[in-house]
């Protein structure tokens, strides 16, 4: 890897020569080669958010400039994705009886919309619950949908339910967003439990018993210590980045990132532009997503045309102050950094496609095979990149699913 014009090596066994004998095109093909030759998994998209719209069609391929979206079984295979997990997102409402029913009716809403599209398109992608599962589909040449739950506000505080999403096909809760629930305190949010609650520990036991990761993106400090202590098995961060080169809340620290490796655990690589690289002040174009958020409820309990409303302002206001975004250099820089800090065996990629995710030069999932030909540039072997592509998170997921059998 690349400081100041030197490549450092980090472990011999994992890294190739630099690539000076060799022109762009051999380069570029050594890439494309690699890239079709590993698993590739995405960790975390908010697509189900896109599948529930009227008229979308995961058949179709969509132009992300135009239709603003991210991802589609067409630009999957184009991409070079073999996987992906799919968000069964619920933003973050009252803490109370009715909230609990409205935010379990939207989770089994979006459960069921994925299975519809699953089941619509059998000869383009399968649900996948296990590792197994995604080297079978890829060998079939489907697409893998995995499924992960992004805020454990869905659980409420029927613990029973966990079981129940479990049965669905879940294999991951995010156990906190941008605000605390009742099971631990988020990133972005006040002191409320200094960590993990009561309740939080009651399911952080269930979701080891069943064989669920756990997620640590969104979670505070506190709260990512207090899993840690409290898992009898490797966590995830599905979508986070490294503190040390974007000082943002959502990413992990270096003392993080060596505490994860302990545990065994990955930190997905997410590629939502404000978490890679601190975005340039602009109070007047958050004035304006204030406005909008404000005017629609913070987009919580809209129908079909009010949701359709809250997007048009919402892109409005993105083609009025038009972002710089941080592109695929940034990103391998995070790579880098996160091998240099906790190895290797502890990195992967979750885009946020969907859910904000999207640098230059890898705007859509139709241009992953990008982030493949910055690796090799800089030197990471083809088991590398293996490991980062979802070797690594697979490698989790099995460990989680066996110690979920010890405990039967």
């Amino acid at each position: 890897m690349r400081r100041g014009g030197i490549f450092i090596i980090i472990a011999a066994c994992l890294f190739q020569p630099a690539f000076s004998g060799e022109n762009a095109t051999k380069i570029e093909r050594r890439a494309a080669k690699i890239h079709r030759q590993v698993l590739t998994i995405d960790s975390h998209t908010d697509t189900p958010l896109r599948m529930v719209q009227k008229g979308f069609d995961m058949s179709v391929r969509h132009d992300a400039k135009k239709e603003r979206t991210r991802l589609d079984f067409v630009r999957m295979k184009e991409g070079g994705l073999d996987g992906a997990f799919f968000g069964v997102f619920v933003s973050q409402g009252p803490r109370n009886a009715e909230g609990y029913l409205k935010v379990k009716n939207r989770a089994f809403t979006l459960f069921d919309t994925i299975d519809a599209v699953v089941e619509r398109y059998p000869g383009l992608a399968g649900l996948a619950v296990s590792p197994d599962d995604a080297y079978r589909l890829e060998k079939a040449g489907k697409r893998a949908v995995f499924i992960g739950i992004e805020n454990g506000y869905a659980i409420g505080k029927d613990l029973s339910l966990i079981k129940h999403f479990y049965d669905k096909g879940a294999r991951y809760i995010t156990l906190c967003h941008t605000k605390n629930n009742d099971i631990c305190d988020s990133s972005t949010d006040s002191l409320e439990f200094n960590g993990v609650s009561t309740f939080g520990e009651e399911v952080i036991g269930e979701m080891n018993r069943l064989g669920l990761m756990i997620d640590v993106s969104h979670a505070s400090d506190n709260s990512f210590y207090d899993i840690l202590a409290l898992s009898k098995a490797p966590v995830i961060a599905s979508h986070s980045c490294a503190r040390a080169l974007c000082n943002n809340p959502r990413n992990l620290d270096d003392v993080m990132l060596l505490a994860l490796a302990k545990n065994g655990g990955v930190i997905q690589m997410c590629i939502l532009s404000d978490y890679v690289k601190a975005p340039v002040p602009n109070p007047e174009k958050d004035s304006a997503r204030a406005a909008v958020r404000k005017k629609y409820n913070d987009f919580d309990g809209l129908n079909d045309e009010e949701m359709k409303a809250a997007r048009h302002a919402w892109y409005a206001i993105e083609d009025q102050y038009p972002q710089k975004l941080a592109t695929v250099s940034d990103v391998i820089d995070h790579i880098d950094h996160i091998v240099k800090i906790a190895g290797i065996d502890h990195v992967g990629i979750g885009t946020d496609f969907d859910g904000g995710g999207g640098v230059t030069g890898c705007n859509d999932v139709s241009e992953m095979g990008n982030i493949t030909l910055e690796l090799v540039k800089r030197g990471y072997s083809k088991e590398a990149i293996r490991k980062i592509w979802g070797g690594n998170l697979m490698r989790v997921m099995k460990e989680v699913e066996e110690i979920s059998k010890m405990s039967l």
